[in-house]
């Protein structure tokens, strides 16, 4: 069975994050892509643990965090604070948690190194019940693909923002 991450990779090469294709049944499951660089890709999670859960992950297959070249760990680096401020500013949500498993014990499903950034909304009443359960393990909800076009081309958009603001105004990714 071929690698889900790998297959996206494939299907949205690196580009400008405003140029992504938004054709977002190029895979099946349909993708929502953020970002796609030479090294990384950051996309919608397909089932989100809360409205935003991004995962960002190598374009190149490595099973886990200590299979990553320096070259990569030093863009995973430079990227997570950086996807962090632009899905807060999106969603509102300025609390979330960054989670990276490595191997199947350690619940990691997709067996290709990837972090999870999921916002972590208020708990309102009707939050209460839900499970933030962490690891990768919790209430998941099947994601929306007209809610998730719409939020993907938000996100892009503020990433466009982002690196304006971290370049200085070259707006280079």
């Amino acid at each position: 069975m071929a690698c889900p991450f790998c297959t996206i990779g494939t299907h949205y090469p690196p580009s400008k994050s405003s140029s992504i294709n938004p054709d977002y049944d190029l895979t099946a499951p349909a993708s929502f892509p953020i970002l796609s660089t030479p090294l990384l890709l950051a996309f919608l999670d397909i089932m989100p643990l809360a409205p935003g859960h991004l995962l960002v992950t190598t374009r190149q297959h490595h099973e886990k965090i200590s299979d990553v070249s320096e070259e990569e760990a030093a863009e995973l680096g430079r990227w997570l604070p950086r996807l962090s401020r632009v899905l807060a500013r999106v969603s509102g949500v300025w609390d979330w948690n960054i989670v990276q498993n490595n191997g199947a014990a350690a619940a990691q499903v997709v067996p290709h190194v990837h972090f999870h950034i999921i916002p972590r909304p208020a708990l309102t009443p009707e939050l209460r019940n839900r499970s933030f359960t962490m690891f990768g393990r919790g209430q998941r909800s099947e994601l929306d693909d007209e809610e998730a076009g719409d939020l993907a081309v938000r996100l892009r958009e503020e990433v466009e923002r982002e690196v304006s603001r971290c370049e200085g105004g070259k707006g280079k990714l």
